[in-house]
This record gives structure tokens, sequence and C-alpha cells, in this order.
């Protein structure tokens, strides 16, 4: 699976912007410019792992949560993929999926 780099920067300036946060304020706590956070924030640059650990821990979330969007800690854990996937599906195969899907969670 590809990551897109236009969501996972969406995803940090969306985690930014709930600390109260400014652009200037991140790069300076990560020792990065701000034009190349902002490049990041973009999707035209990207962090390393371990700076994406770092810029995480200072924004209190998950790597899970920037690269796709969702956290095994959360109440509502892939509830979102869950309802795009049934949405996108014709009502035959949305059965199909809640038939398979009560029998796992039954089981």
């Amino acid at each position: 699976m590809a990551i897109d780099y236009n969501l996972v920067g969406e995803r940090l300036k969306k985690a930014r912007l709930s600390k109260k946060l400014t652009q200037e304020d991140l790069a300076e706590e990560l020792n990065v410019s701000v034009a190349f956070l902002s490049r990041v924030e973009r999707g035209s640059s990207h962090f390393n792992l371990r700076r994406l650990e770092q810029v995480c821990n200072l924004l209190g979330v998950t790597e899970g949560e920037i690269l796709n969007g969702t956290s095994s800690m959360s109440s509502n854990y892939l509830s979102q993929e869950f309802a795009d996937l049934l949405n996108t599906c014709p009502p035959e195969k949305q059965k199909l999926i809640y038939d398979i899907a009560k029998v796992i969670a039954n089981s």
C-alpha cells in the first residue's frame, strides 16, 4: 500500500492545530525549518521514521493516526474505514460483509 503524503501532511497539520501550535513552534521543537515543515504538511516532503516518532510524541498522536488515519487505541478503530468500504459496495455485498462480520464478532 502506497503512502499518500498529502493525507499524512493534512493529518499532521490537524494534529498540530489541535495542540494550538504554529508551524514556527513545531519547527523549533523539531529543529527543522518552517519551510520544510510547510512542505511536509502540503505532502511534497516527508519525515523519516525517527522524526515521525518524534513529531507524534510532541503532538500526542500515534504513527498509525498520522500514516493511515486510525489508532488501535481509539474506541472507534476502523469505524470510518468500514463505513467507507460499505458505502462503495452494492447492497447484496453489504449484506454479505455484515453476515461475515457478525459470525466473526460472535465467535
